[in-house]
């Protein structure tokens, strides 16, 4: 009976072990879809990452911006072309999970540029909403 108690636990362990791995990696997926779309020039489907809501909230060197639209736009307003765009690069730092339902993520990014690079850090929550994982906040310096 002993046996068949640890042999139980060790498979919830190993079941729980590989339910965040499979998220993780989801998450992780995510990041690099949004890194590969920005490199592309292309916005909206960097944007595609984010919770397409008015309770986005994104802070940043400006204060806080609420709404998916918002967010959008302000992205538009400081890269305004592929030039200034540049290529952009993450590194991801830690990938925690608060709950079943939601992730923190803490990163470095880095924009190499003609008229200059640009880096900082971030810490995003990811909520997962409709079995997707998205960004609810992002808090970038």
């Amino acid at each position: 009976m002993k046996n068949i108690s640890m042999l139980l636990l060790a498979l919830l362990v190993f079941i729980s072990i590989q339910a965040q791995t499979k998220e993780e990696r989801r998450i992780r997926t995510a990041m690099n879809e949004q890194m590969t779309a920005w490199n592309a020039g292309n916005m909206n489907r960097y944007m595609n990452t984010y919770w397409k809501s008015d309770s986005l909230m994104f802070i940043g060197k400006s204060g806080v911006t609420y709404g998916w639209d918002n967010t959008l736009k302000n992205y538009q307003k400081g890269y305004p072309d592929t030039a200034a765009m540049g290529k952009l690069d993450f590194e991801l730092i830690n990938l925690k999970r608060l709950s079943g339902r939601y992730y923190s993520v803490v990163g470095k990014w880095h924009l190499k540029r003609t008229a200059g690079d640009l880096k900082g850090a971030f810490t995003l929550i990811f909520e997962k909403i409709k079995n997707r994982w998205v960004i609810v906040q992002d808090h970038s310096s």
